[in-house]
C-alpha cells in the first residue's frame, strides 16, 4: 500500500475520470504529484463490477458524443471493445408496447422543445427549462422524466442556458468490458494513496496544507476533483473558504440517476438493445433496457425525485418498482422471470451525495465560475466544471487535464492553457 508522503509538488483530490486525467499529465511532464481517493479503489463514479465474465456499469456506462470522445480511442488503444450499436433510444424502433405514431409524434414533442430552449438561449434569456413545455402537451411528463435520466433532476431546475449548452454529437457507444473497468486501468500506476479521505485544504501559509484521515501532507497545488456537493457542503473545506467558489459549487449541485441490473429468464422474447419505458402520464417511470449487449439482462434507469425517493427506502424498492412496472407491461408472469444483479446507490456514496451535476436555473455560468484557480494554487476540476460535456466521464477526463495544464504552465513547463 502506498504511503502517503509528508510533502510533494502536487495533490490530486479523487481518483476519477478527472482526477486520473490530471495525474497522468503532471507524471508525463516530471512533476511529482500523489492522488488521496477516499475509496478503496479507483474510478469515483465511473465503477464496473465483474458478472460472469463481463462487466455491469454501476455509474457511467456510454461514450457520449463517442465520435468526438478523447477516451473512445484509449479505450481501444488499452484493448477493450468499443460496442457501436446505436442506444435504444436511437435505434429508430419504438419502445416495448408503443407504436411508430407514438414514437415520432414524441420525437417531434422533444424536438420542438429543444427549438423554443435554443431560441431563449440565443437570446441569453435564463430560467427553468420547464418553461419552454407546451401546456397540455401529453408528453411534458415523459420528457421531465427523461430529464431525470439526463439531469439527475426535473426540467423545473435546470437552467435553460445550461441544457442549450450541452454538446451530443448524437453518438453514443459502449465499452463492453466497462466504462468503469477502463477508468481504472487508465490509474494503474499511478501513486494513488486509497481510503484516504481529506477533510481540509488549509490555504493560510505559504505552502499549502492538506489534512487527511491518514495524516498531513504539504504541497505547493492541489487540483480538487470531487463532487460539487462536496465542496458546497464543505465536507472537504478550504480554509480560509472561498464565498465565490462555494456559492458556484451550490448552483450546480449533483442530481441523481440510478441503476438497477437484472437477468432475465427467456430474454430471447426480446430485441436485443430494445427498450421498454412506463407510463406516459407521469415522470415518475423508469427506463428499460432490454439485452444490453444481446445479453439475457435488463438495464433500468430512474432518474431525479424518483431515483431520491426508492433510494432513500433501500435497494430493495429498485427491484419492486421495476417489478411493478415490468409485470403491468409484460404480465403476472414476468415477475418470476427476473432477478437482481446489482443495483448504485449515489446519494448515499458519502464521496459522491449523487451522480452528475446539472446547473440551476439562473446559474448556467457557476461551471465557469467554479474552474477559475484560487490564488494560482488550488484548481477545481471534474464533470461540472466542463463547458459542453458536463455530466460524462469524458468532460470530466478533459477538465482534469486543463487543470494539470494550468499548473504546467504555471511552472513553465507548458503552454498557455487556451481561453474558455
Amino acid at each position: 500500500m502506498l504511503r502517503l508522503p509528508s510533502t510533494i509538488d502536487v495533490v490530486v483530490i479523487g481518483a476519477g475520470a478527472a482526477g486520473v486525467a490530471a495525474a497522468r499529465r503532471l507524471m508525463a511532464a516530471g512533476v511529482s504529484v500523489v492522488v488521496l481517493e477516499a475509496r478503496d479503489r479507483v474510478g469515483g463514479r465511473a465503477h464496473t463490477v465483474p458478472r460472469e465474465g463481463h462487466g455491469l456499469d454501476l455509474g457511467c456506462g456510454w461514450l457520449h458524443s463517442a465520435d468526438e470522445n478523447v477516451l473512445t480511442d484509449r479505450a481501444r488503444a488499452e484493448g477493450f471493445t468499443v460496442h457501436e450499436t446505436p442506444p435504444p433510444w436511437q435505434s429508430g424502433t419504438p419502445s416495448l408496447g408503443e407504436t411508430s405514431a407514438d414514437q415520432a409524434a414524441f420525437g417531434e414533442a422533444f424536438a420542438a422543445f429543444d427549438g423554443r430552449i435554443a431560441e431563449a438561449a440565443a437570446k441569453g434569456r435564463d430560467g427553468p427549462a420547464s418553461d419552454h413545455f407546451e401546456p397540455g402537451n401529453r408528453w411534458n411528463a415523459r420528457m421531465d422524466a427523461i430529464s431525470g435520466a439526463m439531469n439527475g433532476a426535473r426540467f423545473a431546475e435546470v437552467s435553460t442556458l445550461d441544457h442549450d449548452a450541452y454538446r451530443d454529437t448524437g453518438v453514443n457507444w459502449r465499452v463492453t468490458e466497462g466504462y468503469g473497468a477502463l477508468i481504472q486501468l487508465l490509474g494503474d500506476g499511478l501513486p494513488v494513496v486509497l481510503n484516504c479521505p481529506v477533510t481540509r485544504i488549509d490555504r493560510s501559509g505559504p505552502r499549502l496544507v492538506i489534512d487527511t484521515a491518514r495524516g498531513r501532507i504539504e504541497t505547493s497545488q492541489v487540483i480538487l476533483t470531487v463532487s460539487t456537493d462536496l465542496i458546497s457542503s464543505e465536507a472537504i473545506r478550504i480554509d480560509p473558504p472561498v464565498p465565490a467558489h462555494l456559492e458556484a459549487a451550490s448552483g450546480v449541485p449533483l442530481g441523481l440517476a440510478s441503476k438497477l441490473h437484472l437477468a432475465v429468464s427467456g430474454a430471447e422474447d426480446f430485441e436485443p438493445d430494445s427498450q421498454l419505458m412506463g407510463r406516459t402520464d407521469t415522470a415518475e417511470i423508469g427506463f428499460y433496457h432490454l439485452r444490453p449487449f444481446g445479453r439475457p439482462m435488463i438495464e433500468a434507469y430512474f432518474g431525479g425525485p424518483l431515483a431520491r425517493g426508492l433510494e432513500a427506502q433501500g435497494e430493495a424498492a429498485f427491484l419492486d418498482f421495476a417489478t411493478t412496472e415490468l409485470v403491468d407491461q409484460l404480465g403476472s408472469s414476468f415477475r418470476r422471470r427476473i432477478q437482481p444483479l446489482a443495483t448504485s446507490m449515489w446519494g448515499a456514496d458519502p464521496f459522491a451525495r449523487g451522480a452528475y451535476s446539472h446547473a440551476l436555473p439562473g446559474h448556467a455560468g457557476d461551471r465557469g465560475r467554479l474552474s477559475q484557480p484560487i490564488e494560482d494554487r488550488i484548481f477545481i476540476a471534474g464533470e461540472a466544471t466542463a463547458p459542453a460535456f458536463f455530466g460524462t466521464a469524458h468532460g470530466a477526463w478533459l477538465e482534469g487535464e486543463r487543470a494539470a495544464g494550468m499548473i504546467l504552465w504555471l511552472k513553465g513547463l507548458g503552454q498557455a492553457p487556451e481561453a474558455r
